[in-house]
């Protein structure tokens, strides 16, 4: 790969490489791919009420306002007026339209201008006018848009974490300073979990992954993992393979993860819920995660979800989803709960990896790492997307946008212990693609 390679135990990528994997505005290849698959635009619990306030919303660079009109259909347009380019986000929610406040001028949900009341009657300026206008669907809580080309616009398919219409689903959202890449990258990195997160995250003597509300045991003190990858149509699975506390002689403990291109990462389950992770470019510096619990009747509710990640809003996040732990008053570490016995001194696994996300900068350089044995999943995750920007610029199709793919539903990660002759890809359900 052109100005990508192995040097030593570093993969060296090149300042326009590292562009090609992170940028996503303008006519950026990868936000290229990004606006070819339905994207979380805002949490359905934002816009509950017909005719209620207008929500800003960031996506992919572009400066958007989303609201619910009078027959509770939603609207995603472009935040500012098309008549002066005052914003909307100000504007009335009335009559089936957001109308700005400084001339009137109405705009419905599907970018048609429906009044002017600035220009004269017999003009028919209205009809000619239509306004930027993205197609929206509602499912699993969340109102998602297309951003792309209209005769490449999918079906919308249901979220992996919707495999059926009664999945139980809990959302912690917050928006987190720097690019999606290496967010995404925490996510794929099993090896963190067993420093970063011992206080959360506790060996115990179970047979498998258990979670308790405070914390989540594993059966494994192993902190240096053996990864191993294996490509797929959808992206990539890859599998952590640890020494359990009991029975190392015979058995391994086996962590499987899965990224779903371009943007979701479903990693192990425990006993009451599965997990998945949602990293949405807002532009090239900022993120919006999405850390997810699904599953039958023992997944947490959403008030209980929230408070575990210590991600609630109002106490944790504002209104507009920002962290109130953040770099400027040093995420609200506890240098005295760390004497006492916490690894890191701030609460919630997300928060966290926040902190190391946000401390590598709003993107990350990565020329001058070294990676290791543990980074087996990131340098894939690199490789791919990286391969999958180019064939986007040359014209080709979107990764994880073919003809034939696995459904979404059909994906499950694994966790759990199992004999050293098992064969890992064997794990997990994956149905044969359609």
């Amino acid at each position: 790969m052109q100005n990508c390679r192995w040097s030593g135990e570093r993969l060296i990528m090149s300042p326009e490489v590292n562009d090609l994997l992170c940028r996503v505005e303008g006519g950026a290849p990868m936000g290229q791919i990004m606006r070819r698959h339905w994207l979380p635009a805002a949490l359905s619990e934002e816009l509950a009420e017909r005719d209620g306030d207008p929500v800003r919303v960031r996506l992919l660079g572009e400066d958007l306002v989303a609201f619910r009109d009078s027959d509770g259909k939603i609207g995603l347009i472009g935040e500012f007026c098309p008549h002066r380019n005052a914003s909307l986000f100000y504007g009335r929610n009335e009559a089936c339209g957001l109308r700005c406040l400084y001339h009137g001028w109405k705009v419905a949900a599907d970018g048609a201008v429906l009044e002017m009341p600035s220009e004269p009657s017999e003009r028919a300026m209205a009809r000619n006018v239509r306004h930027k206008a993205y197609p929206t669907h509602e499912a699993a809580g969340i109102v998602w848009t297309y951003m792309g080309p209209e005769n490449e616009m999918p079906e919308f398919e249901p979220p992996v974490f919707q495999p059926g219409p009664d999945t139980k689903i809990s959302i912690c959202k917050v928006v987190v300073n720097c690019n999606w890449a290496q967010i995404l990258e925490g996510a794929i990195d099993s090896a963190h979990s067993s420093t970063l997160h011992m206080s959360n995250m506790v060996p115990a003597e179970v047979d498998s992954a258990r979670a308790t509300d405070e914390n989540w045991l594993r059966p494994s003190t192993d902190k240096a993992p053996r990864l191993q990858v294996q490509s797929t149509d959808f992206g990539f699975r890859y599998v952590a393979i640890r020494r359990p506390i009991a029975n190392a002689g015979t058995h391994d403990y086996i962590r499987m993860t899965l990224f779903i291109a371009p943007y979701t990462v479903l990693i192990p389950p425990n006993n009451r819920y599965r997990v998945a992770l949602m990293h949405i470019p807002v532009d090239d510096t900022h993120t919006a995660f999405h850390f997810i619990a699904f599953g039958g009747d023992t997944t947490p509710d959403r008030e209980s979800w929230q408070k575990f990640n210590a991600l609630q809003p109002g106490i944790d996040v504002d209104e507009n989803w920002r962290n109130r732990r953040n770099r400027s008053n040093n995420y609200l570490q506890d240098r005295e709960a760390m004497r006492r016995g916490s690894w890191t001194g701030i609460p919630g696994i997300p928060n966290q990896d926040i902190v190391m996300w946000e401390s590598m900068g709003p993107i990350a350089g990565r020329k001058e790492e070294r990676l290791g044995a543990s980074d087996v999943a990131i340098v894939a995750f690199r490789r791919q997307m990286i391969e999958a920007a180019r064939q986007m610029l040359a014209g080709g199709t979107a990764i994880g946008r073919g003809h034939s793919h696995t459904r979404l539903a059909s994906l499950r990660s694994f966790e759990g212990i199992v004999p050293k002759d098992t064969d890992w890809r064997a794990l997990g359900t994956i149905e044969a693609a359609e």
